[in-house]
C-alpha cells in the first residue's frame, strides 16, 4: 500500500564530517530507544514508512527537503549500529552506489550469525531493485539500495532513484508484511508502501494492479520464438511511438534486443516475476515488450510535512536554523543517559520521553 508523497529536489554536495558524526551518534540512541521499547521489527517498519523517514533524517539535522536525505540517513543508521547488529537485532545492507552491490555478501554475513537463510532475503533485495529500475520506468535510475532486516525475516528497502534531465529524485519504499495480506502477495502486483516523489508524471508502471493484463501478456510475448517479437517491434519503428513512453527508436533497436529475447524464449518465464528476474532483461527489454503488448494486443500498461521535525537540531543548509551544535550534542547526551538508565532499572526518564509525545 502507499503512504504517501514527499519532494525530493536533486541536492549535491557532501555532508560536513562534524554533522555526520552526530548522526550516527543520534541515529544509534534513536534506533536503541525503539527497539528497547518495541522491539527490533518496529524500526524496521518505521523506515518503510516515507514519513517517518523523513522526519528522521530532520531530527539528525539534515536539509529538510534535500534528495541526499536518503543516502545520507541511511548511512549513518548503518555506520551508528556497527558493532550492535547482533544485540539490537537489526541488520543494516547496501549503500549508495557500489556499495549497493555488496547487499547480497551483507546478508549471507548476518545471516551465518542468526542461522537464517540468506537467499529469500537476498532475491527481495534483488527482485525489488529489478522492479523499480525496470517495471516502473520513470526517468530515475537507481543509485541507492538499503536492505534492512530483522531476525524474524521482516525486511524493509529503501532505495532512490536520479533524474538528471529535471533535477529530482524519487525514493522507494518496501515492506515485506505488505506480502502477506489478499492483494500484496507478489513482487509485481502493487508491492510499494510508498513512492516519494516531487512531481506524478506518466510513468509506465508494470507493477500497477491494472497492469496485470499487460503483465501476463509481456511474459506470453517473451516466451514467443524472437522472430516474431522482432517483426512486431520493427513494425512499431515505424509508427510514431506515443510520447507518453518518452523513448527513441534507438531505445529499443530490434538488432540488440535478439540476444535477450532468445534467452527469454530458452527460460520460458511463467510469470511477469520470473521474466524479471532473468539475467539481462532491464528497462529497454520490458519496455519494448510492453509496447508490443499494447499495439499489438491491446493491453495497455498503468500510466499513472515531516518539515517540523527540523526545528529540533536545524538543519544543514541553515533552514530553519543552522544546526546547533552544543543543542545537538545535549539531545545525545540526554538520549543515552536516559537508556542507560532503564537498562539499570530506573526507567524515570524514558517515562519522561513518553509523557513529552503526547505533549
Amino acid at each position: 500500500m502507499r503512504t504517501g508523497i514527499a519532494h525530493l529536489p536533486l541536492h549535491y554536495g557532501k555532508t560536513p564530517s562534524w554533522l555526520f558524526s552526530r548522526m550516527k551518534l543520534l541515529a544509534r540512541e534513536i534506533t536503541i530507544a525503539i527497539v528497547e521499547e518495541f522491539g527490533p521489527d518496529e524500526i524496521v517498519r518505521r523506515l518503510s514508512d516515507p514519513f517517518w523517514f523523513q522526519a528522521f533524517g530532520c531530527v539528525l539535522g539534515f536539509d529538510w527537503h534535500s534528495s541526499g536525505v536518503t543516502t545520507t540517513v541511511c548511512s549513518a543508521l548503518k555506520e551508528g549500529l556497527k558493532g550492535l547488529e547482533n544485540d539490537l537485532g537489526v541488520y543494516i545492507t547496501g549503500g549508495k552506489g557500489s556499495t549497493s552491490r555488496k547487499t547480497p555478501t551483507e546478508i549471507r554475513m548476518f545471516s551465518n550469525y542468526i542461522s537464517v537463510d540468506p537467499e529469500p532475503l537476498i532475491y527481495a533485495s534483488k527482485m525489488s531493485a529489478k522492479v523499480d529500475n525496470t517495471a516502473v520506468q520513470d526517468g530515475y535510475q537507481l543509485y541507492h539500495h538499503s536492505f534492512i532486516f530483522t531476525q524474524s525475516g521482516l525486511w524493509t528497502v529503501v532505495q532512490q532513484g536520479m533524474n538528471v534531465s529535471n533535477r529530482y529524485a524519487r525514493r522507494y519504499h518496501w515492506l515485506s508484511e505488505t506480502f502477506h495480506g489478499t492483494n500484496h502477495h507478489s513482487f509485481v502486483n502493487e508491492p510499494h508502501t510508498a513512492v516519494c516523489c516531487d512531481i506524478r508524471g506518466e510513468t509506465l508502471n508494470l507493477v500497477a494492479r491494472e497492469s496485470e493484463p499487460a503483465r501476463r501478456i509481456t511474459t506470453q510475448i517473451a516466451c514467443e520464438h524472437p522472430e516474431k517479437s522482432i517483426r512486431e517491434l520493427k513494425t512499431i519503428q515505424r509508427l510514431d511511438l506515443p510520447s507518453r513512453h518518452s523513448i527513441v527508436p534507438a531505445d529499443i533497436n530490434p538488432d540488440r534486443l535478439t540476444k535477450i529475447l532468445l534467452r527469454t524464449y530458452e527460460q520460458q518465464p511463467q510469470n511477469f516475476e520470473q521474466l524479471l528476474g532473468i539475467e539481462g532483461v532491464g528497462p529497454k527489454t520490458v519496455r519494448a515488450l510492453s509496447l508490443i503488448s499494447e499495439l499489438v494486443y491491446g493491453i495497455a500498461p498503468s500510466f499513472r510535512d515531516p518539515v517540523r521535525y527540523s526545528f529540533a537540531h536545524g538543519g544543514k543548509d541553515g533552514h530553519p536554523y543552522p544546526v546547533d551544535r552544543n543543542n545537538y550534542d545535549q539531545s545525545i547526551a540526554i538520549l543515552h543517559q536516559a537508556l542507560k538508565q532503564a537498562k539499570l532499572g530506573n526507567r524515570d526518564k524514558m517515562d519522561a520521553f513518553k509523557r513529552l509525545h503526547s505533549v
